[in-house]
């Protein structure tokens, strides 16, 4: 019989899903922060606006931050926390501005396009591995994202 973990799945494979779901806690952990950034910053003529999208945003960022740790703690493995860690592994940089609104709407979107494609990663191997929770959140958080995209995109008319 073939060795599982506590909900049902390979070790092994929860690992490497695990290992996945911590780099995209850190992607999400230094996003969330640069647009707290933004919303702390902003200027300018749609200062109100982007003001309260950028904090629908974080706040919607936070939820998912613990929902990803929750999971990697649901698969049996330790989800990262040290801000250190986050930064020496996240593909998402810290925003070097965050005054310039259509600039965070610009890095918005690139922090997106990486999130989806990490995701979509996710997705293929949780798929593979019978691993329903992680692909109903990462389908989840993909549809809402897509959706995201296509607002944003539509505020900056690209």
């Amino acid at each position: 019989m073939k060795k599982v973990n506590h909900i049902g799945l390979d070790p092994k494979n929860s690992k490497k899903l695990a290992n996945q779901l911590n780099d995209l806690l850190a992607n999400y952990s230094v996003f969330y922060q640069n647009v707290r950034g933004y919303h702390w910053h902003v200027r300018g003529q749609k200062f109100f606006e982007l003001h309260a999208k950028f904090e629908e945003l974080y706040n919607d960022l936070f939820i998912k931050i613990d929902d990803i740790a929750e999971r990697i703690l649901t698969l049996g493995h330790t989800p990262e926390y040290r801000f250190s860690k986050y930064l020496s592994k996240a593909s998402i940089k810290e925003s070097k501005q965050t005054k310039n609104g259509i600039q965070n709407v610009e890095e918005i979107l690139k922090a997106f396009q990486l999130l989806i494609a990490k995701q979509r990663n996710i997705l293929d191997l949780s798929g593979k591995i019978d691993d329903e929770g992680t692909n109903a959140l990462m389908s989840d958080y993909i549809r809402e994202q897509e959706k995201l995209v296509w607002m944003y995109s539509a505020f900056l008319d690209a």
